[in-house]
């Protein structure tokens, strides 16, 4: 049975350290919006990207630390981040308001559908805090799907 256990709990950690990679480079992504957005909802939008990637920004060291107490090892440099996210690199600066929301929608999205898959695997490790925390996460990352398609209509 320990050997389950050990199995559940290394597989936790692989997931863990994927979302701190979302985090990394989801927040990213969102301050690289926030500093180009242009038009005429820039106020807006400007500060709810802001608000979106100071949330994201958060939850970065609290994922990093559950790693650590599940005695795993985090990610340690931008290609350990690029090798485990989901979310894509958006390099332009010149990106519509419009795709700008849908691609953080989209992103965002992506997080929520990573975090519920977690429930399980923090279940199999019989991780209660990883657990609970992830209940947290996923409302926070639902919000931010809720307002981005909220915006678009």
């Amino acid at each position: 049975m320990a050997k389950t256990e050990t199995n559940s709990q290394t597989a936790l950690i692989a997931e863990l350290n994927g979302l701190l990679a979302d985090h990394f480079a989801l927040y990213t992504k969102t301050k690289n919006f926030h500093w180009h957005v242009k038009g005429p909802r820039f106020r807006d939008l400007h500060l709810l990207f802001d608000e979106h990637a100071i949330e994201i920004r958060d939850q970065i060291d609290v994922i990093g630390e559950r790693v650590r107490k599940q005695g795993g090892e985090t990610l340690t440099s931008i290609g350990a981040i690029a090798k485990h996210t989901q979310i894509k690199d958006q390099d332009s600066t010149s990106v519509s308001p419009d795709d700008m929301v849908k691609e953080l929608r989209d992103d965002n999205q992506k997080v929520v559908d990573r975090l519920k898959a977690m429930k399980d695997l923090a279940d199999q490790a019989g991780d209660n805090a990883t657990d609970g925390l992830l209940d947290d996460w996923t409302d926070m990352a639902e919000e931010r799907v809720w307002f981005l398609t909220s915006i678009l209509g």
